[in-house]
């Protein structure tokens, strides 16, 4: 089983190495892929060190899966070449998502439609992963009618530049901006470029990307996305109203049921769920949930995800494994620890 990791220097692609580990996925060559000028740069892998090398260098090895984190032009161009050669790949940037060519996969969700044909399958934005997660259960109960989401994002978001940024402020140190303004001890309601609706490039992923998740272009979703002064994890504010009524005891057992969710919800006791207290973990950590008492059949929950893993390359990982279990890609059988 050959896997190639292509954007291996950066902070996704770092974290899709760490997932790989954990998860135990099969790996008989590993190759950690990143631009010419990253070239002979050495990462570690099980123990291992390996050295980067370029695109042209990894599509002549013919991995059987490519993880992409490498941006959406990048992928434009090599993801194809990739696919040329009979690679697999799983991409993280926004350049396929909405492509009615190529499935946009949360596993949780939609796997079932994935095929041997599908060379290049798109990772879903973060904050979309976390929130259909969290919904799509409820969906198939009661049938959204409309979502409105207010996301609180962390600069980890943004890559390296965005933490780095954050953290020089703290400090009082100049360097580079990766944001239009301060982000240490503010907020700003921008995430990506403004379009011409008004909305955020982020906000219109949001609605977007749901309805071709869940498979359902009746759903109305609309999107408030916020960066926060939050290292790693994004938190949502959710409101979701349904074709038919629910209680709360129902919408619970629901959830606490579903595969890849985490309750946390007793705010007696102060428990619900925080950034800080998901940072490693794979699951969707949901609580806060209540009826929303200004109109009928409508829910408010506080969803909670760390994005570098369930966002990005938890995800991804997870589509690779999909794949395997499923027999869509032939490979060594997953044996998890």
């Amino acid at each position: 089983m050959k896997v190639a990791v292509v954007g291996a220097t950066g902070l996704v692609g770092r974290t899709i190495m760490k997932v790989l580990e954990e998860h135990n996925f099969p790996v008989d060559e590993f190759i950690p892929v990143a631009s010419e000028r990253s070239k002979g740069m050495e990462v570690t892998f099980r123990g291992n060190k390996y050295k980067v090398v370029t695109m042209t260098e990894a599509i002549a090895k013919k991995p059987d899966i490519a993880l992409f984190s490498a941006g959406g032009s990048t992928s434009l161009e090599w993801a194809p070449k990739f696919a040329e050669v009979g690679t697999t790949v799983i991409d993280n940037s926004s350049a396929w998502r909405m492509d009615k060519t190529k499935k946009l996969v949360v596993p949780e969700v939609n796997a079932h439609i994935l095929t041997a044909d599908d060379k290049i399958i798109a990772n879903p934005n973060c904050s979309t992963i976390q929130m259909v997660v969290a919904l799509n259960p409820l969906h198939k109960k009661y049938h959204i009618r409309r979502i409105v989401v207010s996301t609180y994002q962390s600069v980890s978001g943004t890559g390296q530049k965005g933490v780095a940024q954050l953290m020089n402020e703290r400090h009082g140190k100049a360097g580079d901006k990766a944001y239009p303004h301060s982000i240490d001890m503010n907020i700003l309601p921008h995430i990506d470029v403004f379009l011409d609706n008004g909305y955020t490039k982020e906000e219109m992923k949001m609605v977007n990307e749901t309805k071709k998740i869940m498979g359902d272009d009746t759903i109305r979703v609309t999107a408030t996305t916020v960066r926060v002064p939050v290292t790693g994890g994004h938190s949502e504010a959710v409101n979701i109203e349904f074709e038919k009524d629910f209680t709360i005891e129902g919408v619970n057992d629901i959830l606490s049921k579903s595969t890849g969710i985490i309750m946390v919800d007793n705010p007696g006791k102060n428990q619900y769920p925080m950034p800080k207290d998901v940072e490693g973990k794979d699951e969707v950590f949901v609580g806060r949930i209540r009826r929303d008492e200004s109109q009928p059949n409508t829910l408010n929950m506080w969803v909670v995800a760390d994005n570098l893993r369930k966002g990005a390359a938890t995800n991804a990982v997870q589509i690779a494994e999909y794949l395997l279990e499923h027999n869509i890609i032939k490979g060594a059988k997953l044996s998890k620890v």
